[in-house]
């Protein structure tokens, strides 16, 4: 089994090249928690610190069994059940943490011994081992935080130790806005202070230099209530006295060993990669000319399309792309992250790159340089991008055009505020008429004219849903014997409303549960409250209500029903209230009715038992 744990960011497992992430935040968090202390065993106490904040539950030997027996069905005889504890077995290879490290410690020797070459080399290969702040996504105020916080602190001290050794070969002004972004984001690091200062000096820039020294004492004083520290009160005492110590001295390896050999231009690949337009495209008229015009009007020339599940979000973007198809003579990109919360930034880069003809093995790693490999890719080429199934704006947010010349058009249930200057087009439920007309197209008009009251019925149970039309326009016409109000008799018991709504591979039961398990993935109350209010689904939230049956405070349900609402998952209704939309209704009340997953066929050790 070839397993990769990735904590250095969003938590990722991958077993066999295949990613399988755990869905929920504290199964995350007890991997994690395994992790970080891998071939070693961890308690069921230590384990409990991980996942719960404050004091942990009654329940929390039993639900951390519960989460072991689920990982271990994914990394089998990996995770060993010890008294009261486990154990995860891993290579060296197979953590980014450890690999990190590793590569940080080559990285410090080889620069204390004079090998600036090679530290650079290597202290770059670990800072690209990282994807984001360490433990992202996990719960937060657990034991767990420490560890983060120290791997972040080694994450900064790695990218200093960089700068040193770049330093060493005379990069000062190429430097100079590296380093200022570092202090501006870390305003207390004195020693990213008098990098800042050596550069500014061997640069010729003295008055910058003793500029810098003030601000760092500035910062320093105002926020930790003390002065600099003695090394760099010296540095600055140098800089005041022009010391000769400061000048720069070539090393004695040669700078061009960090150059590389100049390159051939790779060949322009033009990529083509749009699915086939709908023939049966209804409707959605405005929506469309929304979208072409903001992909084709001025920089950023962005569009996000959000919707309910079903919605025809899909459809749409790639209708508008084919629409402005000619518009972009540099090629169409398309990328269907399949609502896979866990699909990172930097894998939708390495995506985009190699549709654009970049070779798979010269792909980089970090996501600072797979976005710079982006950029420069696109500038200035007529080049359209749509990226399908977004679950979180950090999965696109680096593709946002730049410049003049590239497009982008995302499509996802969540409305993505945080992305900046782009235009949101919000899918309603189909109109009656458009329902009819949806209909029409697959089922023929004289089947639905011979019974105007039935097809009527039928319009109001699909619920304006683009998915749950076109599913019933299929079964009508495969059924020829089928008439519209035998369909609707089957139709209107809700318990079997969502079986019918699957034809072939189109399911509305499938896309609603796709959706669920995003939500679930960043908020697990989110999802717990989804399965509470399917208990009684026509019925008003209760917040202080559902607040006590989930352990939580009234503002967590208030969160976590702006979470469903941003998924459009519930539909706020004023005054103040939110309701379950209709086919979202019958999903929930399986989900509360759903028996615990059953363990029928795997071992359970007594342990876990």
């Amino acid at each position: 089994m070839r397993l990769q744990i990735r904590l250095l960011g969003t938590v990722e497992l991958t077993v066999n090249g295949r990613i399988t992430t755990p869905t929920p935040p504290k199964r995350r968090a007890v991997l994690a928690g395994l992790a970080m202390d891998a071939n070693s065993s961890v308690s069921l106490d230590r384990l409990s610190g991980m996942v719960w904040q404050d004091e942990a539950p009654a329940s929390a030997v039993a639900n951390l069994r519960s989460h072991a027996a689920n990982l271990r069905r994914v990394l089998g005889d990996r995770l060993i059940a010890r008294p009261n504890a486990y154990e995860l077995t891993l290579a060296a290879h197979e953590l980014d943490v450890t690999e990190f490290q590793q590569l940080a410690g080559k990285g410090r020797t080889r620069l204390a011994g004079g090998d600036p070459v090679g530290a650079v080399e290597s202290l770059r290969a670990a800072l690209d081992c990282w994807r984001g702040a360490a433990g992202e996504g996990l719960p937060r105020g657990t034991a767990l935080d420490n560890r983060w916080a120290s791997l972040d602190e080694q994450r900064l001290q790695v990218f200093e130790e960089l700068i040193e050794a770049r330093l060493a070969f005379g990069e000062h002004l190429v430097l100079l806005p590296e380093i200022r972004r570092h202090i501006a984001a870390h305003p207390l690091r004195e020693r990213g202070w008098g990098q800042l200062m050596l550069a500014l000096y061997r640069v010729g820039d003295v008055p910058a230099a003793l500029t810098a020294y003030r601000e760092a004492h500035t910062a320093l004083k105002e926020q930790l209530g003390i002065d600099p520290g003695e090394e760099l009160a010296r540095l600055h005492r140098a800089v005041l006295d022009r010391s000769p110590g400061l000048a720069y001295v070539p090393p004695d390896t040669p700078i061009a060993v960090l150059a590389p050999a100049p390159a051939a231009a790779p060949p322009v690949t033009v990529p083509r990669e749009l699915p086939a337009d709908l023939v049966t495209f209804v409707g959605r008229t405005t929506e469309a000319a929304e979208v072409v015009a903001a992909v084709t009007g001025a920089a950023p020339a962005a569009a996000v399309i959000s919707g309910p599940a079903g919605s025809g979000k899909t459809a749409l973007a790639v209708r508008a792309a084919h629409t402005v198809a000619a518009a972009f003579p540099d090629g169409q990109v398309f990328v269907d992250l399949g609502y896979r919360p866990s699909v990172t930034p930097a894998e939708v880069l390495a995506r985009v790159l190699r549709a654009l003809g970049v070779p798979a093995d010269e792909v980089p790693y970090g996501i600072d340089e797979l976005a710079g490999w982006v950029r420069s890719r696109v500038a200035g080429r007529r080049l359209l991008l749509v990226v399908d199934g977004v679950t979180g704006a950090e999965q696109v947010r680096p593709l946002i055009p730049a410049g003049p010349g590239p497009a982008l058009i995302v499509a996802g249930q969540r409305h993505l505020r945080s992305l900046d200057g782009v235009r949101r087009i919000d899918l309603d439920p189909l109109s009656v008429a458009e329902a009819r007309s949806l209909l029409a197209t697959l089922a023929f008009a004289d089947r639905l004219n011979a019974d105007p009251a039935a097809t009527a019925e039928l319009v109001r149970l699909c619920a304006g849903s683009v998915l749950a039309l076109r599913i019933a326009g299929s079964r009508l016409a495969s059924r020829p014997d089928l008439s519209v109000a035998g369909l609707v008799a089957q139709l209107r018991d809700g318990r079997d409303r969502l079986d019918l709504l699957a034809y072939e591979d189109l399911s509305v039961r499938a896309r609603l549960a796709t959706g669920v398990a995003a939500v679930r993935f960043s908020d697990e109350v989110a999802g717990r409250l989804l399965e509470q209010l399917g208990e009684a689904p026509d019925a008003p939230v209760l917040p202080e209500r559902s607040a006590a049956r989930l352990g939580v405070s009234v503002h967590r349900v208030w969160q976590a029903l702006e979470e469903l609402a941003d998924a459009h998952l519930v539909r706020r209704d004023e005054p103040a209230g939110y309701r379950l939309p209709a086919l979202v209704r019958d999903y929930a009340a399986e989900l509360a009715k759903a028996p615990a997953p059953a363990l029928t066929g795997w071992r359970i050790d007594p342990v876990a038992a």
